[in-house]
């Protein structure tokens, strides 16, 4: 009875909003517990890193007040974890962003095909991929009908491209102010957003109608290999066989240029080349 009477008239005691503070305020991390179990695209990433944020400033006043409440530190540790915890589960490869948009997608018959953009052309995958989107490979393909399947990209950081697009290459807008041109690299764009280098290029080949907008949804991209549609009947698109020439007409025009440059050399200086030589060459004699 000693211990409990000297606690109760203690500093921290019951009497004082030391102790109801921090036992009102263990609701933030039980709350936080609780959306651990929701699914990841019910969680807010911006809310919970604000709650973050907070909770760690809140754990140095609680630290510096005096006299020293380990109740009220050790709440405050508790509820950054949690945050900490709820953060990590929101962001999985942005899969509220994802998931958006599907419940306006008749997804009744319709078939979910996987591209892996693994070591793939940016420009032969697009092509590819707005083919399906379009329906374009059916039977049944009808310009004004939406016969696309659903089409899943994964790997979007691994695609290529040829030449010296990956620097020559630029996107451009403007925001709407005097001079507000902007323009982004392909490397740049890569770095920044992956997924959104593909989306332009497929959305490019696409026709500008009313249909656009209900194949855009159809197309998900995603910068690995994880994807929230694991549940559904997926099948892997395999892409046609890329028939590449061994040397471009102009490379292999100089290439040849070259080689006789060179056998001529050989035999050397004294040898008379062309047929107007040739021909002044017999007239001499």
């Amino acid at each position: 009875m000693k211990i409990l009477r000297t606690f109760w008239n203690s500093p921290i005691g019951p009497k004082t909003t030391h102790f109801w503070g921090p036992v009102f305020g263990w609701s933030i991390p039980l709350a936080a517990v609780a959306d651990t179990q929701k699914p990841p695209e019910m969680i807010s990433g911006n809310m919970t890193g604000v709650m973050c944020v907070y909770s760690a400033l809140f754990m140095r006043f609680a630290w510096m007040v005096q006299p020293r409440n380990l109740h009220l530190l050790a709440r405050s540790e508790n509820r950054v974890r949690e945050m900490a915890n709820q953060a990590a589960t929101s962001f999985n490869g942005n899969i509220k962003k994802a998931l958006a948009g599907l419940r306006r997608i008749d997804l009744e018959g319709l078939r979910w095909r996987v591209f892996d953009a693994k070591g793939q052309v940016l420009g032969r995958l697009a092509s590819q991929i707005a083919t399906v989107v379009q329906g374009k490979d059916k039977p049944i393909y009808t310009p004004n009908r939406d016969d696309g399947d659903m089409c899943i990209v994964l790997n979007a950081k691994d695609v290529c491209v040829t030449g010296r697009k990956l620097t020559d290459k630029f996107y451009r807008w403007h925001t709407g102010y005097i001079g507000h041109l902007k323009e982004r690299s392909l490397k740049d764009q890569l770095t920044k957003d992956p997924t959104e280098v593909i989306r332009k290029a497929v959305l490019r080949m696409l026709p500008r109608n009313k249909l656009r907008d209900d194949r855009d949804r159809k197309l998900r991209i995603f910068v690995g290999n994880e994807h929230p549609f694991g549940d559904r009947p997926l099948e892997p698109y395999v892409m046609p066989p890329r028939t590449v020439r061994e040397m471009r007409p102009r490379a292999r025009r100089a290439l040849i240029r070259a080689q006789k440059k060179e056998e001529e050399q050989q035999l050397g200086p004294n040898v008379k080349r062309g047929k107007k030589r040739e021909v002044e060459a017999e007239v001499t004699a």
